[in-house]
């Protein structure tokens, strides 16, 4: 269910895109970039056997193209997009593009905060359908120790139309640790929804948590990660696929 739907479980999408940016997760910094001067240009292409945005599937279990690109400035301050397929519904269509600004730094040895704006876009969205845009603010505040990193999370999107003019919170642990000597990083994280994005889990909220695996070789990233949320299951496979338990595969190349 992309991300506020309400009106169903079976609205979530698939098809492909390609978008200008980097954050279904903003990102804090890139590894890689191309410099000119204070401004660098850094960004990535993926492919995901399944998108899945805070446990739930956005693509109805399909594969999915993630394209982005982040333009940074030596200040802290950066813009960017995110984009990927989704399963095409009327509300939303077969597009979903993350256009995100912000600021970046780090506060202390180790330690980063981050803070901006992301505004979800659905481009080919048939309004008639119900509003589909909203923003969100997002903060992260994360410290790395050595070869392990811990991130936490927090997102607000006030009262909009499309949220139905209700407001939703999003808090979200993350921890990963390099494995020495190795290209490997193993992850995990757990996130909890309470407000319009959760308003279709008992009570109007619920919990999402994965674990999982990658591997860097140069530009080259390729992951494995279990994803699963408390949200009880009908029985009905059609509606279940959103949110049932499930492993997603990765395969992205940066710059």
């Amino acid at each position: 269910m992309t991300r506020h739907r309400t009106a169903g479980l079976a609205a979530f999408g698939a098809t492909a895109f390609m978008a200008v940016a980097a954050v279904a997760t903003p990102a804090l910094a890139q590894d890689r970039g191309i410099g000119v001067g204070p401004i660098a240009v850094s960004g990535s292409v993926d492919l995901v056997s399944d998108y899945r945005f805070r446990g739930l599937s956005e693509s109805g279990g399909d594969v999915a193209i993630q394209p982005s690109v982040t333009i940074s400035h030596d200040s802290g301050l950066y813009i960017g997009a995110w984009g990927s397929n989704i399963e095409d519904t009327p509300a939303y269509g077969e597009i979903e593009a993350n256009i995100y600004g912000g600021y970046a730094t780090e506060i202390a040895s180790g330690t980063e905060v981050d803070v901006g704006l992301t505004y979800y876009w659905y481009p080919d969205g048939r309004k008639a359908a119900g509003p589909s845009d909203y923003v969100e603010a997002i903060g992260r505040l994360s410290h790395t120790l050595g070869p392990v990193e811990a991130t936490g999370t927090l997102g607000y999107a006030w009262s909009q139309a499309a949220l139905g003019n209700d407001d939703n919170l999003y808090l979200r642990f993350d921890l990963a640790a390099g494995i020495p000597t190795t290209p490997v990083t193993l992850s995990g994280s757990v996130g909890y929804t309470d407000g319009a994005l959760g308003a279709f889990a008992p009570g109007g909220h619920y919990w999402d948590w994965s674990v999982g695996a990658s591997a860097s070789f140069g530009p080259i990233t390729a992951g494995i990660k279990y994803v699963d949320t408390d949200i009880p299951k009908t029985g009905v496979k059609a509606i279940d696929k959103y949110y049932d338990a499930g492993v997603v595969l990765s395969l992205g190349v940066s710059f």
